[in-house]
């Protein structure tokens, strides 16, 4: 099944969207890696979603990704005499280690963490940033804040920390063994939550050790502050905007979000943009004009996909949803300015062989306007670099390990197919002209540009590039 687009769609699955039939039409409607967002799935009920998107990739013989999304550490507000209180800006409340339910003066925070991170001047919002409050004092059990915004405050809210750095692991035991039963389940992608530096990820990587890629969730201000040793030991990273836009303003997240997908696609790591982009979809069967313009706005600037939260998970027209992503996307790859912002974001190519031929590959794709270009991708580095130069020419991965072909499914404009490799050039050209004629990229009569390593199945190591035309069965011509 070929997609008519290059930007990739990330599709959660939840109670709209957990039967095998719903997943089947979400995948025909341009899915093609599925989120399972573990703060609301079971293992068991994690494993039968893998089990069944398995089953449609051997359906459809296509390789599909799966994305374990880990919770991260949920901090909260305890719980109040009433329910709710109602406070006044400018009055004093205290937030403390008493478990007791709170009042209109104080509220227990079980989180003492917190409270030996905190300093007097520190914000602390409430409530998805609804309920606004200045730190005065800061103590080892408790904290004296002022009320700068907001009035009505509700039992077990959230805790946003904009300027806090917390010290405590990213990783909560929760999340720990949910890891460990994705990465059992031989999911793809494990996406980090609320992590706030680089030695969140390291722990992660400990653990993962090359079993699944590591995508960093970039959604607090503190992990901007060092988002080039994040995005260095991250293997994707996704702009988590609706938590990132309740931390810091609203105005400055368009701006973020174009800083961290350029940062990506310079460092060839995949770049996913999320949250809140066809929110209204949820209950209603058409998207609205500025949700329209925020995904096309994301493949404008060549974000590697697009993800549905709440939309394809509890939403009531989830295939509608990612029906209208897809038809936006293709709409916008078809624009006459799509190619020259594309071009014009280019990053250069390092100086090593193998960014040099995927380079030279992509040009004289162009150049000549060929039918494609396949690359022989076992690590799936290769692949990678190829998604990174963003070619007009469409690029098809040829891997021999089912797993990496998975985890490219979610990288920028590759087709990924699992075949064996090569065991000389003569076969390289035959399965790589078969393989575009068969999944009709080419037809009898064009040429296709081949990259592959010599010598063939050692990872990274592309330093061949070939030129062949496809004959008339099909296979390479003279």
């Amino acid at each position: 099944m070929r997609r008519r687009r290059k930007i990739k769609i990330v599709a959660t699955l939840g109670p709209s969207s957990n039967t095998a039939e719903t997943i089947e039409q979400l995948f025909r409607a341009g899915a093609d890696i599925f989120r399972i967002n573990m703060s609301h799935t079971s293992h068991e009920a994690m494993r039968t979603l893998v089990g069944t998107i398995r089953d449609i990739e051997s359906a459809h013989d296509r390789p599909v990704g799966v994305l374990a999304d880990l919770q991260g550490p949920k901090l909260r507000i305890g719980n109040f005499e009433g329910e709710s209180v109602e406070l006044e800006r400018g009055q004093t409340f205290v937030l403390d280690s008493d478990a007791s339910p709170g009042n209109r003066e104080r509220v227990s925070l079980p989180h003492p963490e917190i409270f030996a991170a905190l300093e007097p001047g520190h914000s602390v919002l409430l409530n998805d940033g609804r309920v606004r409050l200045k730190v005065l004092e800061a103590h080892a059990d408790r904290a004296v804040t002022e009320v700068v915004g907001g009035r009505r405050l509700s039992d077990r809210k959230g805790v946003s920390l904009p300027e806090t750095i917390l010290r405590s692991s990213a990783l909560t035991e929760k999340d720990r063994r949910d890891l460990d039963a994705a990465l059992a389940a031989e999911a793809d992608w494990i996406a980090l939550s609320f992590i706030q530096r680089p030695d969140d990820i390291s722990e992660a990587r400990k653990i993962v050790q090359g079993r699944a890629g590591i995508m960093a969730k970039i959604e607090k201000p503190q992990a901007l502050q060092r988002l080039d040793e994040i995005l260095d030991l991250s293997d994707g990273i996704m702009v988590a905007r609706g938590d990132l836009g309740v931390e810091m303003p609203l105005e400055a997240v368009p701006g973020v979000q174009k800083r961290i997908t350029r940062m990506a696609r310079r460092a060839g790591k995949p770049v996913v943009v999320a949250t809140q982009m066809l929110e209204s979809m949820i209950s209603a069967p058409v998207p609205t004009r500025a949700e329209v313009s925020d995904v096309a706005t994301a493949v404008f600037e060549g974000a590697d996909a697009v993800m549905l939260s709440a939309e394809s998970a509890a939403g009531e027209y989830p295939v509608e949803a990612v029906e209208t992503m897809n038809r936006i996307a293709e709409a916008v790859e078809r624009d006459p300015l799509f190619p020259t912002i594309i071009q014009a974001q280019r990053p250069e190519p390092e100086s090593t062989g193998a960014d040099t031929i995927t380079a030279a590959a992509r040009q004289i794709g162009e150049t000549l306007e060929l039918a494609a270009i396949v690359c022989y991708t076992s690590s799936g580095s290769t692949g990678i670099r190829a998604s990174r130069e963003r070619p007009a020419v469409p690029v098809i991965a040829l891997s021999p390990v089912r797993r990496t072909a998975r985890r490219l499914s979610v990288i920028w404009g590759l087709h990924c197919v699992v075949t064996e490799d090569a065991h000389d050039i003569d076969e390289m050209v035959d399965r790589a002209c078969s393989i575009a004629f068969r999944e009709g990229f080419a037809s009898p009569g064009q040429r296709i540009i081949i990259t592959a390593g010599v010598p063939f199945g050692t990872p990274g190591a592309t330093n061949l590039l070939r030129i062949a035309f496809i004959g008339p069965d099909g296979m390479s011509g003279v």
